[in-house]
């Protein structure tokens, strides 16, 4: 199992639109660099759900992969601002994976604290001009941010 952070303004898909929910396709994303990410998802990876362009942002919850590998259904659709005119249902060119909602955080573990406790080497969310939507999160961090949302210190 490996961990991951997804980033999504809450205005646009919250944590609360996915425990509503329950599951969704992660749909949407067009950087190639978080588009390797995706692929490299398999199921039951964890997930942190970060709520960016928000007041704070930070970590709000946790999400399970539960399928990999699934084709982004908004590339063929003309009417959504993800359309890429080059893609076909026979060659795709955006893969995606679909998520559950596993739990809303006691605390969110705001973008201040994430840069009090780890440096940008540690968590790519910290790193100059990094704008990803989905990277990856070695397991030490995971633990340590798991520990700062449960009101846990964490282990420096």
């Amino acid at each position: 199992m490996r961990y991951w952070l997804l980033k999504s303004e809450p205005e646009t898909y919250s944590i609360d639109d996915l425990a509503r929910e329950g599951r969704a396709v992660w749909d949407g994303v067009r950087n190639y660099q978080a588009r390797n990410f995706l692929r490299e998802m398999q199921e039951d990876d964890l997930a942190f759900f970060y709520h960016s362009n928000a007041r704070p942002p930070g970590v709000v919850g946790l999400a399970r992969v539960v399928r990999a590998g699934v084709v982004d259904p908004t590339q063929f659709d003309p009417q959504s601002p993800y359309y890429d005119p080059k893609a076909t249902p026979e060659a795709p060119r955006w893969h995606t994976v679909e998520v559950a909602f596993v739990r809303r955080f006691p605390r969110m573990v705001p973008l201040s604290t994430l840069r009090e406790v780890f440096t940008p080497e540690e968590l790519w969310i910290l790193r100059r001009g990094n704008r990803l939507s989905v990277v990856p999160v070695p397991e030490e961090v995971a633990k340590r941010i798991l520990a700062l949302a449960e009101g846990v210190a964490a282990v420096p």
